[in-house]
């Protein structure tokens, strides 16, 4: 069996991130694998820009910022397989994929970086009633045929979800010649960046439904029409509130999963909000060695996050595979009040770096509230935020010696200032 010091799962903006910065850090022996073709992820059909302004300082379309991490890559002897699929991988890190050229091959890992980015949620996954027809699509498979196939796949469309991924398939189906009659979003606020509601909807005109979801598919060969709704608090259709549309094309835009199948096949515990994985403040799972980054980990805002996050994991992983760093038993980081999710889940304030930033995800909108971290009715740290959304990640950063004297777990929550 061939041996690796790292073996990278997943060639997106991730992906390259951690191998990049795992060889600065000291590793000079890393496997890079990715399925498709080429390097670069779901950036390469993400031809808008807004990309790359948080770590790069300046605003570029999808496939630039992929091309500025590739050109960063191809100068390091880092050892990248493309049109290779990883089939298993196990507690003990030993990673088995296939390809073309090799067939059938496994290789034991000193530390794996998971990078495989995320899914997205399907028709079957919301249970929408109506015909089968065709015309139905996730967004981001409508995307990579328009942006990458030159192919339009409706005249008259319809978006269900307001994420980023919905709004600017809106905008980039009316720009195409498309006429796209509304957007309908379940919550009562959108998911969506307030950036991508402006140019995206609100400059083009397009209506958006909240607390709607549509109720109804019409078409048997070719989709015709659809039914909207509005829902009640427990997001439940409303009777007498059906509004009517004559369209061709639905596309989907209803969330994203993280792919966690080989994680879930190693043992790693996963996280109930987020579908990722449960890690600690190194990135790494419950599985010694075995590290987590991205949209494979938690759903992003901006891609640019997705690498700094990978880049958090190989440097990490590289300190592993150095024996730099002895994973210990940690402190719990758990949500509270008005908190949907927290990361890292699990902190040692003994091994960590000098800061700790979390991540953390809020319930609803607010305004004038305050971040608290607390060991108990202790408080460790407080930040105040003049408004929060579900739709965009906060961050709170507390010093390592601020949690030099915590002895059980924590809890970040959302409080009104009062």
């Amino acid at each position: 069996m061939n041996s690796r010091k790292i073996v990278i799962i997943g060639g997106g903006s991730a992906g390259i991130a951690a191998a990049i910065a795992a060889y600065n850090n000291g590793c000079d022996d890393i496997l890079l694998l990715e399925k498709d073709a080429e390097l670069g992820g779901i950036l390469l059909q993400c031809i808008h820009n807004g990309f790359g302004l948080h770590r790069f300082g300046e605003e570029l379309a999808g496939p630039a910022y992929a091309e500025k991490w590739k050109d960063m890559l191809k100068d390091l002897p880092v050892e990248v397989k493309t049109d290779t699929t990883v089939i298993h991988l196990d507690s003990d890190r030993n990673v088995t994929y296939v390809n073309p050229a090799e067939g059938y091959v496994t290789v034991k890992a000193g530390a794996v970086i998971m990078a495989l980015g995320c899914r997205e949620r399907s028709r079957g996954a919301i249970a929408t009633p109506g015909y089968r027809p065709s015309g139905v699509w996730t967004a981001g498979t409508a995307q990579k045929y328009l942006n990458m196939q030159g192919y339009l796949v409706g005249k008259r469309v319809f978006i269900l979800g307001s994420g980023d991924i919905g709004l600017i398939m809106a905008r980039r189906m009316v720009l195409e010649g498309a006429k796209v009659l509304g957007v309908a979003e379940i919550m009562p606020y959108s998911n969506g960046l307030p950036r991508n509601m402006k140019q995206c909807l609100d400059d083009f005109d397009i209506p958006l439904y909240l607390s709607h979801t549509v109720t109804d598919i019409r078409g048997k060969d070719r989709l015709n029409g659809i039914t909207i709704s509005r829902v009640d608090e427990s997001l439940n259709p409303i009777k007498g509130t059906e509004i009517d549309f004559d369209v061709d094309t639905l596309l989907l835009s209803v969330g994203l999963i993280p792919d966690t199948a080989l994680l879930s096949e190693a043992g790693a515990l996963l996280h109930p909000k987020t579908k990722g994985a449960k890690v600690d403040e190194h990135m790494m799972t419950s599985v010694p060695g075995i590290f987590a980054c991205g949209n494979g980990l938690h759903v992003h805002d901006l891609v640019d996050f997705v690498s700094m996050e990978g880049e958090e994991a190989g440097a990490a992983a590289a300190k592993y595979v150095k024996g730099e760093f002895i994973p210990k038993k940690g402190y719990e980081l758990m949500p509270g009040d008005g908190v949907s999710y927290v990361l890292p889940c699990v902190v040692s304030p003994d091994i960590m770096e000098d800061e700790l930033e979390i991540k953390l995800r809020v319930k609803d909108n607010r305004r004038n509230v305050r971040l608290v971290l607390r060991e108990g009715d202790k408080t460790i740290k407080e930040v105040r935020k003049l408004k929060t959304a579900p739709s965009e990640m906060e961050k709170v950063v507390v010093k390592k010696a601020e949690l030099a004297a915590i002895s059980g777990p924590m809890t970040l929550a959302v409080e009104d200032m009062g």
